[in-house]
């Protein structure tokens, strides 16, 4: 039990280094050196990344080792076409029976970039991650936490950092988050796909334009 227990939790620690961009897209897991940060033996480590494997968040490639998965531009696309689909199902949940504790979360996140003419990219990045996770959470669906993991749409989408300025999508986080406190499903729904949509639609068009 205890060394299942401990396989879980670094599974857990090296998903979200990935999800830091703590380990890289494309980069070798050198798992002598990984074992040590994280102050284990390299047998747990092992099955954890085994698990990783099967989540396709690394690769094992025969006779080179263990990488961090790459995604290519139309897997890219794939996700966000996915998480368009499943936070915008997510957010017309949670606009059913959110809370006021809950939405004073929501509006915590982006309240220090409320009125701001420079907003720090990194800071957002992260206030950005924690509201839609939020709203994967609170949908009260109890699928939808499943195939989000066995997908890992959010974390893969937000490999890619952001795609648009922070300026720009500050303004449609604030109207989901109104839609959700009025209740308003429909509005709450369409708010997240178009803001998820629209961030696709730039991808694209820098693809085009590379």
């Amino acid at each position: 039990m205890e060394h299942l227990e401990l396989v879980d939790r670094i599974y857990s620690e090296v998903k979200q280094m990935i999800f830091n961009q703590e380990l890289k897209q494309g980069q070798k897991i050198v798992q002598e050196k990984l074992a040590a940060q994280l102050g284990v033996s390299r047998s747990p480590l092992l099955k954890a990344l085994q698990r990783l494997d099967s989540e396709m968040l690394v690769e094992s490639i025969p006779r080179r080792g263990i990488y961090v998965k790459s995604m290519d531009i139309e897997e890219l696309i794939d996700v966000f076409e996915c998480r368009a689909v499943l936070e915008g199902l997510s957010a017309r949940l949670t606009a059913r029976h959110i809370t006021k504790p809950q939405l004073d979360k929501l509006k915590a996140c982006f309240k220090p970039f409320i009125g701001k003419d420079k907003i720090d990219s990194d800071a957002y990045a992260k206030a950005d991650r924690e509201f839609h996770a939020y709203i994967l959470e609170w949908s009260a669906n109890k699928i939808i936490p499943q195939l989000e993991m066995l997908s890992n749409v959010h974390l893969k989408a937000f490999q890619a950092g952001l795609l648009r300025k922070p300026e720009e999508t500050l303004s449609e986080h604030l109207a989901i988050i109104d839609a959700l406190e009025a209740g308003d499903e429909q509005k709450a729904e369409t708010y997240m796909r178009m803001n998820i949509e629209k961030s696709l639609e730039e991808f694209r068009k820098s693809r085009k334009e590379e």
